[in-house]
């Protein structure tokens, strides 16, 4: 539940946003099949069993590769098979998912040599931080010269490429935080103006950085356009890394990958007789160059490694009439397992709300459409594993899938219901992006209510949450939160529910069932859901990517490929 934790630093400000994005579109809009659909017969006890159970203590948190986990495994079978599913996965309920944690150890400080003056050295933790994805014992970055890459980014379809004419290998790239259109004030510029696109976000960096050869790879952060602190980085980027186990012809990721504080860069920057500001103008105009610092940064540090394996869970309920189309329905079953103690010494974060609530909404969507028979196409309900340590789970999914991609309609993913109340709106994160925004204009005229555009499109949330994997595969997703203008008390009751839960219980031991929980909100969210699922799997339709986003040329690659499906 990504949004709720940034949303700590942004006020619910609607002016400048993406609200013009929300009626969505396309190429031919008006040629979508978007059938009428029913309300779904969805149990409010289903809702409260579900989140009670994988919220207790005995479940310690749901953590991959702990009991609970396993527990909550085979929990789910069980409530997805009396449901009314299928086994999803060639007859068996779940799909492997092999993961490796990282931890490092014993960092020597990052050096800078070369430049103007004696070396300098920056502590780890307060100055840098640094992992490394491969499986080796120890890290150890010698000499690499550094080259300042901009925003890292390389868009064909956009014509930019910040690495154009340089030589990675061996090299470290220094990078810019967000896109190159972070500021503007609208929704116009070569990537998106404000609403950050999926090449401002970190992920996409390193993953760059390594396409290019580079040894390692460093973004400079700066508060305001990663949308967190340098608190949020320092905590995240050390201790335990968990990661997907490579195989064998994977893709081989940099050594190092790390972030900076903007204020070592400005040092690093003047030991090589550059001007950071001047360099940061430039990497927002067309036509950027790398720039070659004639400087080399040097570190090393020790990596322990643990290998286990955790589960996706699948389950299917397979169409009438066109049974290899099919509709996603996501949520991740993980949570933190245990973690820093609240003063009373609880030590397990429970994740009632993160989110056992979407995990419960998988079983209660899945018995409701089972209740109202099978749909034309196949809808598959997917809990997925290790949301927490970076969206492993269904990001191993999407690179390994159980139904082909390219036979995969669109989706719908569930991360966390905010227990509120009713809200006459609900929150679209990432609007504009695909045509499911009709099908979901549709589903809100039907339950007489209106879409909130997302209140801080340049922090990325799109970008956040299990849909991702998918949408980086090139299947529209959909990624809805609960309202916040309140049937009672309008915005600022809705503001004063999440302000409470982010400051006292996200990612914390308070995280926890309440019996005296008012779930009427949620319920009228999951007959929007289950409208939306039924809608596309009704349709004859295959949503697309508006023109110009930047998925939609994978999913026309994708679909050119294919006799069958998109």
């Amino acid at each position: 539940m990504k949004r709720i934790l940034a949303a700590a630093t942004l006020a619910l400000t609607l002016a400048g946003c993406d609200a013009a994005a929300l009626s969505g579109g396309g190429d031919d809009d008006t040629a979508l099949d978007i059938p009428e659909v029913a309300d779904g017969d969805i149990s409010a006890a289903t809702m409260m069993d579900v989140t009670r159970e994988l919220s207790t203590d005995e479940y310690e948190g749901r953590m991959p590769g702990t009991k609970g986990g396993e527990m909550t495994v085979e929990y789910l079978k069980k409530r997805f098979e009396e449901a009314g599913l299928k086994p999803g996965n060639n007859g068996s309920w779940t799909q492997d998912v092999p993961l490796i944690e990282i931890t490092g150890s014993d960092f020597e400080p990052l050096t800078i040599s070369g430049g103007k003056g004696e070396p300098m050295a920056f502590d780890y933790g307060k100055d840098w931080v640094g992992v490394s994805y491969r499986d080796t014992p120890k890290t150890d970055l010698a000499d690499s010269e550094l080259v300042f890459v901009g925003y890292g980014i390389n868009a064909p379809e956009k014509g930019w490429n910040d690495y154009e004419g340089i030589d990675m290998k061996g090299k470290t790239a220094v990078i810019l935080v967000n896109d190159a259109d972070f500021g503007a004030e609208d929704l116009e510029g070569p990537f998106n103006g404000k609403a950050m696109t999926y090449y401002g976000r970190w992920t996409y960096k390193y993953e760059e950085a390594a396409r290019q050869g580079a040894a390692a790879a460093l973004i400079i952060h700066e508060t305001e356009p990663a949308s967190y602190g340098w608190n949020v980085v320092e905590s995240s980027w050390s201790g335990p890394q968990a990661y997907p186990q490579r195989g064998e012809d994977a893709p081989m990721p940099t050594e190092m990958n790390g972030w900076i504080q903007n204020s070592v860069a400005e040092k690093i920057f003047k030991s090589a007789g550059k001007d950071l500001g001047k360099l940061k103008e430039a990497a927002r105009k067309e036509g950027f160059k790398a720039v070659p610092l004639g400087v080399e940064a040097s570190t090393s540090f020790d990596n322990a490694t643990r290998k286990y394996m955790s589960q996706n869970v699948i389950g299917i309920l397979p169409g009438t009439k066109r049974p290899d189309e099919y509709v996603l329905y996501t949520a991740h079953w993980d949570h933190l397992g245990r973690c820093t103690p609240a003063d009373d010494g609880d030590d397990i974060c429970n994740g009632a709300v993160d989110n056992a609530t979407g995990t419960a909404a998988l079983v209660a969507l899945a018995e409701a459409n089972a209740k109202a028979g099978a749909a034309d196409r196949s809808m598959v309900f997917l809990a997925v594993t290790a949301e927490e340590q970076g969206l492993l789970g269904s990001a191993y999914y999407a690179s390994n899938p159980v139904f082909p991609l390219d036979q995969t309609v669109g989706g719908v993913n569930m991360d966390a219901f905010l227990i509120a109340g009713p809200s006459k709106d609900v929150t679209v994160v990432g609007p504009g992006k695909s045509q499911l925004d009709k099908f979901l204009d549709a589903a809100l005229k039907a339950d007489g209510r209106v879409a909130t555009p997302n209140p801080a499109p340049e922090a990325g949330y799109y970008y956040r949450s299990d849909h991702f994997s998918f949408a980086k595969q090139g299947v529209p997703m959909l990624y809805i939160d609960g309202g916040e203008d309140l049937v009672e008390g309008g915005r600022d009751a809705g503001e004063a529910v999440s302000k409470d839960y982010r400051d006292n219980r996200y990612h914390g031991p308070k995280d926890e069932f309440d019996e005296n929980w008012d779930w009427s909100g949620v319920m009228a969210d999951l007959q929007l859901y289950y409208r939306l699922g039924r809608m596309m799997a009704m349709s004859t339709s295959w949503p697309n990517w508006v023109d110009g986003d930047e998925f939609r040329g994978i999913r026309d690659e994708s679909c050119a490929a294919t006799n069958k499906g998109c």
